[in-house]
């Protein structure tokens, strides 16, 4: 059986510019934490995979002076875990209030490659609870049962890094060649082909301008027929998508080419090496 497996933030709703940014904000002013960041700012912090990541990020050693945090690996790595457990909850519930609509065409798609037997999962960097509360919003409480769902800490190395992909394939006791990837960022495209998995990107308020070497279809949105049209940026699988996509242009990729094979980047560092 086939798997259509989604990453989260960017791709099943705006998640990053109206849910994430906000919680991290938050979370820094209830902590008295002297961080606030801008639009622009967070367009570089998305490029860091996982929100512990990001947020550990802000502890210069100027700020942990200035702030009086703990200087120590593990007293500080406490103290992240500590805000990133008070961010999820204010994420979820800007996520209750209807503030991140899903975006268009990810109701619609859901629900095709159900009825095409496709199995359904998602794969994110995001904590567990976050992906579980979007998913849930977005597709409702009975669609969303119908996921696998490998989230937030269930790999070490986060993207670009292929492990979660490779936890899924390992999960669904599937090949990279029966699943096709949803993806949104640059990162999450590297990880995908990294397990060898065809990808399509939807690109998202943060990515349009990031490099989808690689992708087999890259396009605006996955579009509603009574809505939203897709615009088509790159098709190198030779797909050919009308004004939105269908569970047959997820078929398409499926059945093309393989991607280019990558050895999987390793936690160590090393860079993969095109094969």
């Amino acid at each position: 059986m086939p798997a259509l497996i989604f990453d989260c933030d960017g791709v099943l709703a705006d998640t990053e510019r109206f849910g994430h940014l906000p919680a991290f904000n938050q979370t820094f002013k209830e902590f008295g934490i002297p961080v606030e960041w801008s639009d622009a700012d967070y367009a570089q912090k998305v490029l860091i995979g996982g929100g512990k990541e990001r947020m550990a990020s802000v502890l210069t050693a100027d700020l942990v002076s200035l702030a009086s945090l703990p200087t120590d690996a593990a007293g500080q790595a406490a103290l992240v875990a500590e805000w990133h457990r008070r961010k999820t909850e204010i994420y979820t519930g800007l996520v209750a209030s209807g503030a991140l609509p899903a975006r268009p065409g990810i109701p619609r798609i859901v629900n095709e490659a159900l009825a095409a037997g496709y199995t359904l999962a998602i794969a994110s960097t995001s904590a567990e609870a976050s992906v579980r509360a979007v998913l849930t919003h977005v597709v409702g409480t009975t669609t969303a049962q119908e996921f696998r769902i490998f989230a937030g800490d269930s790999v070490a190395a986060k993207k670009p890094a292929p492990d979660i992909y490779l936890l899924a394939l390992d999960q669904l006791g599937i090949t990279a060649d029966d699943a096709v990837v949803i993806e949104d960022s640059a990162n999450g495209l590297r990880a995908a082909l990294a397990a060898g998995i065809s990808t399509v990107v939807t690109v998202s308020g943060y990515t349009r301008e990031e490099d989808f070497a690689g992708a087999s279809l890259v396009v605006t949105s996955l579009g509603e027929p009574d809505g939203e049209v897709t615009a088509v940026l790159v098709d190198a699988a030779g797909v050919h998508p009308q004004a939105y996509i269908t569970i047959s242009d997820i078929d398409a990729v499926l059945a093309g080419a393989s991607p280019g094979a990558f050895e999987p980047e390793r936690s160590d560092g090393h860079e993969r090496k095109q094969l």
